[in-house]
């Protein structure tokens, strides 16, 4: 029966050539447009996730618990050890590509005969590089293993206090027994970041320079970088697991990053909308080209009828031939929209700087697996919802009405 269902409803839509087409059209469009829509949105979620791991995040932080509660107040209170049994087994984890130490502080940073308040990294040059692998240095150059007292400044902090590459300066901090300590040190370079508010503020130094300042020898946390973004929450379980006795926090780069969170809610209500917009469109379309299909076809159904064809039938073939329509028109959308995005992708999508860069980039069209998966059956389901009005209406004829239709 239901095989007998859908050769009559692609039949009916074989029949009628060019209204079939322009709804095909319409559905194809549709997906296109959705899809890419949604390709450039999932594109700018992983540029935007990998971009915000990568300038120092990290995928996990480890931290002793309530130092992200406390530990501005009382940040000598919730020290890493220099070494311990799980510092070497996260380091030898399959999973791990890098693990990178740090300790903050902040204090007071002089040149000349000027002095301002900063807040500071210490961090490893050689692990940090494995971690923070997109970090501006705007002038001079970053931070190295073989400059012990080389540190790089925020673009902010070094313009008010009129810094160059090459300047010496003072550190002025207190340290873990309540003295103030200083250290000598000299500009590397200058950073940029997209907060200003952070490079009016911020420095680096290397870790054996800021733990000397402060006369400790440990560090507030160690970041944590995998293979697999896409892994986070299977290793942070595993982790939480394997170390739960150890007295660490393991703290997921999602837990951390607002600013990511707010993004993917805002672009995500706005391919909603979109999506909202084109099924309004495709219902209304199918809508009106099986309502004149009814409307053409009443003496045929009326006919029907009166052989004894039931009610039910009817309605099963006006909602095969939406679902014909839909899974076919579904289908030549995929591969124009799997097409255009590979076009697209190579040739690049300009984009303007960002806040605080001078440089644009080119986006392209990223298409998963689920999106493409998604956006095939809701089309296909908006064709069939769009096809159910037409489906009753057609049911519900009266057979005398319908059969003087033909006269």
């Amino acid at each position: 029966m239901l095989l007998s269902n859908l050769s009559l409803a692609w039949r009916n839509a074989v029949r009628h050539r060019r209204r079939t087409a322009i709804a095909l059209s319409t559905i194809g469009f549709s997906l296109v447009a959705v899809l890419l829509a949604g390709g450039f949105v999932e594109w700018i979620f992983t540029a935007t996730r990998e971009a915000t791991i990568q300038t120092g995040l990290g995928h996990i932080r480890v931290v002793r618990p309530g130092y992200l509660e406390s530990g501005i107040a009382n940040p000598f209170a919730f020290l890493l050890p220099l070494e311990s049994p799980a510092l070497s087994a996260l380091e030898s984890d399959p999973e791990v590509t890098a693990i990178a130490p740090r300790l903050s502080f902040s204090g007071l940073i002089s040149h000349g005969e000027t002095t301002l308040s900063f807040i500071g990294e210490g961090v490893d040059p050689v692990k940090e590089s494995k971690v923070s692998r997109i970090l501006y240095i705007v002038r001079g150059e970053g931070l190295s293993a073989g400059d012990p007292k080389g540190i790089i400044v925020g673009r902010g902090l070094a313009a008010n206090l009129a810094l160059q590459p090459g300047d010496k300066v003072v550190l002025l901090a207190t340290g873990a027994s309540g003295g103030l300590g200083g250290v000598d040190a000299h500009v590397r370079g200058i950073f940029s970041t997209d907060a200003k508010a952070y490079d009016d503020l911020a420095l680096r130094t290397p870790i054996g320079l800021s733990r000397r300042l402060l006369k400790v020898s440990g560090s507030h946390m160690w970041v944590v970088t995998i293979d697999k973004t896409e892994d986070t929450r299977h290793t942070l379980d595993r982790f939480r697991a394997e170390f739960r006795t150890a007295d660490l926090q393991f703290v997921p780069w999602y837990d951390l990053s607002d600013f990511y969170a707010k993004t993917v809610a805002l672009l995500s209500s706005q391919m909603n909308a979109l999506r909202l917009m084109i099924g309004v469109i495709v219902v209304l379309g199918i809508s009106n080209m099986l309502v004149m299909n009814v409307l053409e076809r009443t003496g045929e159904i009326g006919t029907l009828m009166a052989m004894g064809v039931r009610r039910s039938r009817i309605l099963a073939i006006f909602l095969g031939e939406g679902a014909i329509l839909g899974v076919v028109g579904a289908a030549l959308g995929l591969i124009v929209g799997i097409v255009l995005a590979r076009l697209i992708s190579i040739v690049g999508i300009p984009m303007p700087p960002p806040p605080g860069r001078s440089v644009g980039y080119s986006a392209e069209i990223l298409l998963t697996g689920p999106l493409v998966a998604v956006t095939f059956a809701l089309v296909v389901a908006i064709a069939i919802l769009a096809s159910l009005y037409p489906a009753w209406r057609a049911s519900r004829l009266a057979v005398v009405d319908a059969l003087r239709h033909n006269r």
